[in-house]
């Protein structure tokens, strides 16, 4: 159900605030289950000069005319290198009727923690899952 801006600030509240946001390990869990779309928002050449192999590509400004992309049934996860572009595209979901969030720690971070054998790890638990 789509709302517009004004009711969602009526509406807003310290419950909206936490389901808003979405941590590096709750992410990586609800991810390999399969429950979240994660979408990266960067701009296109920003993801061209380097990117992370999960997650789908919807520059920020090309988010109005890609809706149909998005999955209804799942949560989306907007995604940028820290993240205020991603809260950005979380709020036009939510207004849109999606069920968003951002991923607050960014994808530097994600990149930072998925090197090495956590990335090993992750990958091999990933493929069971799926």
């Amino acid at each position: 159900m789509e709302r517009d801006f004004d009711t969602y600030l009526r509406d807003f509240d310290y419950d909206e605030r936490l389901a808003m946001k979405i941590s590096l390990d709750e992410l990586l869990d609800l991810y390999a289950k399969g429950e979240v779309q994660l979408i990266d928002i960067r701009f296109p050449e920003e993801h061209a000069a380097w990117s992370v192999n999960i997650g789908q590509h919807i520059a920020l400004n090309e988010l109005p005319d890609r809706l149909n992309e998005l999955d209804h049934t799942k949560t989306i996860v907007t995604m940028c290198p820290h993240y205020d572009r991603a809260e950005i595209a979380r709020l036009y979901l939510t207004l849109k009727g999606y069920h968003a969030r951002y991923f607050t720690a960014g994808m530097l971070k994600l990149v930072d923690y998925l090197r090495g054998d956590k990335a090993r790890d992750y990958m091999a638990n990933l493929a069971k899952e799926h």
